[in-house]
């Protein structure tokens, strides 16, 4: 039987939060048995635990704070998160790193929170998710400066070449990928999913953004992480029952959940 785990879904936002209780029926209804709901400032993270605290056995909060959200942002902002760290639903620190598309934020600025908030990680033990873009080999050298020994690392909808992708496995972290993997476009990144191992795989919406074919255009739920799931199915020519309970399993190690649901201490 085919059991999923969305790693990366921002129902926590507009337009899931106007009904939350619907959002997650019909995901779960659909086989989609745990999400990891992440946070990028202070209010989405308190809501991500909000939702949690709702549904224990089924969402996971993911909080940290996003690159592009930093503005006005000092250390007791910092300590404020560090101690949302502490509920017991939470799984990971994200999504953190660097994006130099917009270029809103000052890149020291955003080299400074991304070091900080990885070592906030390291003192809890909490893997961390990372957001990258335009910045790829920036965030490669501060993930490697700064050590991934005693945390897991997940990159997070990666879009990256192979070649990077390799160096990133080289340090232990895992592949995220995103509904981006369904587009006709996307051939380097399919490249990547066929040769990444399938032990190292997650798979994700980052709904609402990222709709998959057939779906592309359209807002994204959820449960159309089944479609990226598929794509690594054909991808690496095996069945999408192993590609789910594999990428399942995975999600389950890197957090630290047991199979019933609840977060090993």
């Amino acid at each position: 039987m085919e059991r999923y785990f969305d790693t990366h879904a921002h129902i926590n936002t507009e337009p899931f939060i106007l009904d939350i209780d619907k959002t997650l029926e019909e995901a779960i209804n659909e086989g989609i048995d745990k999400i990891g709901c992440v946070g990028f400032d202070l209010d989405s993270n308190k809501k991500a635990l909000e939702i949690c605290k709702a549904y224990p056995n089924n969402v996971y909060a993911i909080i940290g704070l996003h690159p592009c959200e930093l503005n006005g942002l000092n250390d007791s902002h910092l300590n404020e998160l560090e101690q949302l760290l502490d509920n017991e639903n939470v799984v990971a620190l994200g999504e953190i790193g660097l994006d130099y598309y917009w270029d809103n934020i000052d890149r020291n600025i955003q080299k400074d929170f991304f070091r900080k908030q990885i070592n906030i990680a390291k003192k809890k033990g909490l893997p961390i998710v990372i957001h990258t873009r335009d910045a790829i080999q920036d965030t490669f050298d501060i993930l490697k400066e700064e050590g991934l020994d005693n945390i897991d690392c997940i990159m997070h909808s990666y879009s990256g070449s192979l070649e990077m992708a390799k160096e990133f496995l080289k340090l232990g972290c895992y592949l995220s990928f995103s509904g981006v993997l369904t587009y006709k476009n996307a051939r380097a990144l399919k490249e990547v999913a066929s040769y990444a191992p399938l032990d190292k795989i997650l798979i994700e919406t980052d709904c609402p953004y990222l709709t998959p074919v057939p779906f592309r255009g359209k807002t994204n739920y959820p449960q159309y992480v089944k479609y990226v799931a598929k794509e690594i199915a054909l991808l690496k020519e095996i069945s999408e029952e192993e590609v789910s309970n594999q990428t399942y399993l995975n999600a389950l190690r890197v957090f630290k959940i047991k199979e019933g649901g609840s977060v090993d201490e």
